[in-house]
């Protein structure tokens, strides 16, 4: 986002010492928001005319942090321009008309100044919403200052969407379902909208989620009252191979727990094969209503009732609530060993280890993984909780997650390939390899990573184990209780 500030208004406001506050407010946030504020040559020019040498060099002085506007465009030849405003008189109208010339022809996306008189021309322009006064840009600018950040996988890139292509393939859908997409598109890029962004190699956008903090109504049918929400503005996924959607989705359900946000929702024109519904029912979004227009909403309780979820199957539970899961003395726990690089493919957010986006293999973008491995143990069950334990370099319990289903004593790699589809990290040829031995597969679904990894003394002193775990090994509900103290495991969203 570009700023064009009035250059009187800096002079005026440094002047005084007790007003200089809120400009220096507005060039902290200016700076948070990576918003880049700009100065107008024609301003500068219009300092170099002043006859007292020892001010002007003072002045200019100020002046040369701020990035000048380049190629700005000149209303001299604009007839209609100057009906609607009325033609310059003195040389500091002229300089007026060129600052607010540059929002008029979109060079900026606002204006800052404490003129009067410029801001009756911004009326008389219909542009008045972006000509703020300082005071103004605080209000506004304060509302997008980022408050919260998730870790993001190498893959996925924040940015805002102004630095999004509007032109980009990726939104020929969108506009053709929304006539005013372009529109409001360039107004919520004013705005400084946040975004999440998969580059394909060939520099096209991939994947795109664009995402709202909001504390307002739904205007659906049945109507929903005001509440702080995160909204998924848009969602978009062209390269759907590699589940960027179910990352996507995983992300946002993130933010919306760090934000401390009730609620979750999107609005979506549901199609008879739709790829986006079958995804976001998948982890507890629910159709609750229609908008005029015709929209579906969808929307996704992030800390649902417990008289609701005590009801619930645990797989159901961890599934339709994620990422809330039960984990009282009903089910089993079990700590499995799992190797480095298999660890590092399969949680590509794993703050363990540094991975580049060309290591990242598909099923390390899932919610939903598999897990092969050779263990005599047949204790593993639907519900039941498996915390993972990184060997050779950790050599510590760093994971954990529900059990979906678990597959026992196969050995036909084609069978085991039907089973696990992407959720693996296994190639086929290193399925064919493990498929020599009677081999387990594990359906689960990722909960999270502990906030605290437990290494192997810790887990020696506590008698959780009693030696290095070489396969499957089930752990007293008490040695669990020590692993969810010791690893910080969020009991927001545990059930027991």
């Amino acid at each position: 986002m570009r700023i064009l500030i009035d250059t009187n208004t800096i002079i005026q406001r440094e002047d005084n010492k007790v007003i200089n506050q809120d400009l220096q407010l507005l060039l902290r946030l200016a700076s948070k928001l990576k918003i880049s504020i700009l100065v107008h040559p024609k301003s500068i020019d219009d300092i170099h005319r002043d006859k007292n040498e020892r001010r002007k060099t003072t002045i200019i002085s100020k002046f040369k942090t701020y990035e000048r506007l380049e190629d700005y465009p000149d209303p001299k030849n604009d007839k209609k321009y100057f009906i609607k405003i009325g033609t310059p008189k003195k040389i500091n109208d002229i300089i007026d008309d060129f600052l607010i010339y540059a929002v008029y022809k979109d060079a900026i996306n606002f204006l800052i100044t404490e003129d009067l008189g410029i801001h009756k021309k911004s009326i008389l322009l219909g542009i008045q919403d972006r000509v703020f006064t300082i005071a103004d840009a605080i209000h506004v600018f304060k509302k997008d200052l980022p408050t919260v950040n998730i870790p993001l996988p190498p893959i996925i890139t924040q940015t805002t969407t102004s630095n999004i292509d509007l032109n980009d393939n990726i939104f020929d859908s969108l506009r053709a379902e929304y006539p005013n997409f372009n529109d409001w598109f360039k107004r919520i890029s004013q705005s400084g909208r946040k975004c999440w962004v998969y580059t394909r190699t060939d520099d096209n956008i991939g994947a795109i989620l664009i995402y709202k903090f909001e504390n307002e109504p739904i205007l659906s049918y049945p109507p929903f009252p005001k509440r702080k929400r995160l909204k998924i503005a848009t969602m978009k996924v062209s390269y759907v191979g590699y589940k960027i959607g179910e990352l996507l989705l995983k992300l946002a359900i993130e933010l919306a727990i760090i934000s401390k946000k009730k609620e979750i929702y999107l609005t979506h024109f549901t199609k008879e094969q739709d790829f986006l519904v079958d995804l976001i029912e998948e982890y507890g979004f629910e159709k609750v209503g229609v908008l005029k227009n015709g929209e579906d909403v969808f929307l996704k309780e992030i800390f649902p009732e417990t008289n609701i979820i005590l009801k619930m199957d645990y797989v159901q539970l961890s599934k339709k609530f994620y990422p809330t899961f039960y984990d009282g003395p009903k089910v089993k726990k079990h700590i499995i060993p799992i190797q480095p690089q298999f660890h590092k493919n399969l949680f590509i957010d794993s703050p363990h280890t540094q991975t580049k986006s060309f290591e990242i293999k598909t099923e390390g973008n899932t919610i939903r993984k598999a897990y092969l491995c050779h263990s005599n143990s047949k204790k593993l069950k639907s519900g039941d909780i498996i915390l993972f334990y990184r060997s050779i370099d950790i050599k510590g319990i760093v994971s954990l997650g529900i059990v979906e289903n678990v597959y026992f004593d196969l050995d036909d790699p084609n069978r085991i390939s039907n089973i696990v589809g992407k959720r693996t990290v296994y190639s086929i040829s290193e399925i064919q390899n493990i498929s020599k031995s009677p081999t387990i597969i594990i359906l689960f679904n990722y909960y999270n990573h502990l906030k605290t990894r437990i290494l192997y003394d810790k887990l020696i002193d506590e008698k959780i184990l009693n030696g290095f775990p070489q396969s499957i090994t089930e752990i007293t509900h008490e040695s669990y209780l020590k692993i969810k103290k010791l690893g910080g495991i969020d009991e927001r969203f545990t059930v027991n």
